[in-house]
């Protein structure tokens, strides 16, 4: 057990090295080839401005049911003509404590205008854009948006992901277009019909209702 801020937690920190995974977890790819992967935070196009600790490859990272849960998902988009990319999935104790220290460096704000416009980075913490902890580091949560199948452009959800903003609420409708909140809910139902639950602050964040490591705080590399 490990105490952060003021936090009890199990942190599991292992090193794996080539494909090899901890036990449980998978290559997400593996399970739905269709899927398309765009995980922000192995390049600059993310908040912080640059990659992020413990991503190493572009690779998508879940656990085994968490992955299963998803590939039904992706299914049922498609009946639409819809799928799932994903920005971000399995993420490493480390990347967590890596945005932390970033949060802590007031002068570091080369992404405001892309990510915080209107939210002080001296109050990230506060309203609770960057935590200590996150159930990405559980393993069975996603970070999603939806593309169209025929052409793999994005569908518009009338912010970008990781808009540090209430209007990336999933049910804020006072900026967005009624098609946009009308998107963020397709999303919305298609994960929560395969067991996923939503995150009243982020229309593009799921995690697996049953998933199968609650207390454990992982830390192993993406690679």
């Amino acid at each position: 057990m490990k105490k952060f801020w003021g936090f009890t937690f199990l942190l599991c920190s292992l090193s794996f090295t080539g494909d090899v995974l901890p036990g449980g977890f998978v290559y997400v790819e593996e399970y739905i080839p269709s899927l398309q992967i765009e995980l922000r935070y192995t390049s600059k196009n993310n908040f912080m401005g640059r990659p992020v600790r413990g991503y190493e490859a572009r690779k998508c990272i879940l656990s085994r049911e968490a992955a299963l849960a998803l590939k039904k998902v992706q299914e049922d988009l498609a009946k639409q003509k819809l799928g799932l990319k994903i920005y971000d999935a399995y993420r490493p104790q480390r990347a967590v404590n890596h945005f932390v220290e970033w949060a802590r460096d007031l002068n570091d704000t080369v992404m405001k205008s892309s990510y915080y416009p209107n939210v002080p980075k001296s109050q990230l913490f506060e309203k609770g854009y960057i935590a200590a902890r996150s159930s990405h580091s559980r393993g069975s949560t996603v970070d999603a948006t939806l593309v169209y199948l025929e052409d793999g452009s994005e569908v518009d959800m009338g912010t970008p992901y990781d808009y540090f903003s209430p209007v990336s609420w999933p049910t804020h409708t006072a900026s967005i277009t009624e098609t946009q909140y009308h998107n963020r809910m397709i999303l919305q139902k298609a994960m929560q019909a395969n067991g996923f639950l939503h995150l009243p602050t982020e229309w593009w964040h799921f995690t697996l209702d049953e998933e199968p490591y609650p207390d454990t705080y992982f830390d192993f590399v993406v690679e």
